[in-house]
C-alpha cells in the first residue's frame, strides 16, 4: 500500500485525482515460502490519456495482463488508495483478481461496500476477497489535501466582485440559456481591462473572428442580449462577426449600485476598449430602441473605427418576456444602471 500511495501521489502531481494501484502475484520461494512478484503499479490518468476509463486499477489490470498474457489474473492481489468503483471492481472480477486490498472508503462511488458491494454477490461465479482500511488514514488525508488545494485555486481563480457593485445569481437567467443552449459557446466575462474599474462585463461573440463585417450590437435600455439574439445570429450565420455585450448595470454584466458610477462617456470608452481587447478595428453599430444616444456617442468618440449605424426595428428584436425582463434584477438595488438612462434621457428612441 506504500507503493500504492507513492503512485497517487504522482497522480496528484499531474492534475489527476490522487489514486494509486499496485498488483502482485504470489509465487513460491525458497523452502515453498510465497513471494509477490510485482506486475503493475499504476495511477489514476482520465484526463491525461483522455481515457473515462484509466482509473488506477483499470490500468493496473492492463498491465498485469499484459505481463502474464493473459486476461485471468489468477492468484494476483490488487492494492488501492481508494475503495474501487462499480467499473473497477466488475473488471476485478471479470480478471479473477484473488484478493482486493484497498485503503481509504469512497461514500459516494465506492463498490465495495460503501455505496453497493459487488463483490458480496455470491451468485456471481467468481468471488473475490476484500480487505479494507489498510493506511485509510494516510490514503484518505491524501484525498482530502488535493480536493482543498483544488478549492483553494479555484478560490483564487474566481472573479471577485467589487463592494459597491452587485451581481445576478447565475441561475436567474436559465430562461434565456432555455431559448438560446448553443449561445453558451459564444458566452464570454471579461474583468482585466482597467476601463472596467474591477466590474465584470457579459458579452456574446458570434461567427467568424476574421470577417469582414464586424457588428457591436446594443441592447435596449430595458434589455439585455436575449433582446438581439435572433439578429445577432441571423447576421452571424451569413458570415458577419457579431458581438453583443450586456451593459454594466444589465443584463450578465456587474451591476454598480449607485446611479452616478453611470456616465456615457464611461460607458462608451469601455466598450471600445472590450472590442479592441478582442482584436475589433473597425466595425458597424446596431442599436435596439432607446439606445440611439449611446450609440451616437461611441461615433464621437471613435468616428475612424465606426463605419455605419443601424437602428434596429422591432421586427429585428426576439420576442420579449416578464420573465427575460425581471431575470437580471432580483431587486431594486440590481436597477441603478435602468434608473440613470431613465434619469438623464439616454433612452431617447
Amino acid at each position: 500500500m506504500h507503493w500504492a500511495l507513492d503512485a497517487a501521489r504522482r497522480s496528484a502531481q499531474q492534475g489527476e485525482v490522487p489514486v494509486g494501484a499496485v498488483l502482485v502475484r504470489a509465487r513460491p520461494g525458497i523452502d515453498t515460502v510465497a513471494v509477490s512478484e510485482l506486475l503493475a503499479c499504476t495511477h489514476n490518468q482520465p484526463i491525461g490519456l483522455h481515457d473515462p476509463t484509466a482509473h488506477a486499477e483499470m490500468l493496473a489490470l492492463r498491465e498485469a495482463a499484459r505481463q502474464l498474457g493473459n486476461y485471468r489474473l489468477d492468484d494476483c492481489e490488487l492494492y488501492v488508495t481508494l475503495e474501487p468503483c462499480a467499473m473497477c471492481a466488475q473488471a476485478m472480477l471479470h480478471a479473477r483478481i484473488k484478493r482486493v486490498v484497498y485503503g481509504a472508503r469512497e461514500p459516494k462511488t465506492g463498490a465495495a461496500g460503501s455505496v453497493l458491494d459487488l463483490f458480496a454477490y455470491r451468485e456471481l461465479n467468481h468471488q473475490t476477497e476484500v480487505v479494507g482500511g489498510v493506511l485509510a488514514e494516510e490514503c484518505g488525508a491524501l484525498m482530502q489535501d488535493f480536493f482543498a488545494g483544488r478549492r483553494r485555486a479555484a478560490k483564487k481563480s474566481a472573479i471577485p466582485l467589487r463592494d459597491d457593485a452587485l451581481r445576478t445569481p447565475e441561475r436567474r437567467f436559465e430562461s434565456a440559456w432555455k431559448i438560446w443552449p448553443k449561445l453558451h459557446e459564444a458566452s464570454n466575462h471579461e474583468q482585466a481591462l482597467p476601463e472596467l474599474q474591477g466590474l465584470r462585463l457579459h458579452g456574446l461573440d458570434l461567427g467568424p473572428r476574421e470577417a469582414d463585417s464586424q457588428w457591436l450590437a446594443l441592447h435596449g435600455p430595458d434589455a439585455w442580449w436575449p433582446q438581439l439574439a435572433a439578429w445577432a445570429t441571423a447576421r452571424a450565420g451569413q458570415g458577419a462577426r457579431v458581438l453583443l455585450p450586456d451593459l454594466i448595470g444589465f443584463g450578465q454584466s456587474d451591476k454598480p449600485k449607485r446611479t452616478a458610477w453611470h456616465r456615457l462617456d464611461q460607458h462608451a470608452a469601455l466598450l471600445l476598449a472590450w472590442l479592441e481587447s478582442r482584436g475589433v478595428g473597425q466595425f458597424d453599430v446596431a442599436y435596439a430602441p432607446g439606445q440611439r444616444v449611446l450609440a451616437q456617442r461611441l461615433l464621437e468618440l471613435a468616428p475612424q473605427r465606426i463605419k455605419q449605424f443601424r437602428s434596429l426595428g422591432e421586427t429585428d428584436l426576439a420576442p420579449w418576456t416578464p420573465e427575460l425582463a425581471k431575470a437580471p434584477y432580483p431587486d431594486a438595488g440590481h436597477e441603478a444602471g435602468r434608473r440613470a438612462w431613465r434619469a438623464h434621457g439616454w433612452d431617447a428612441r
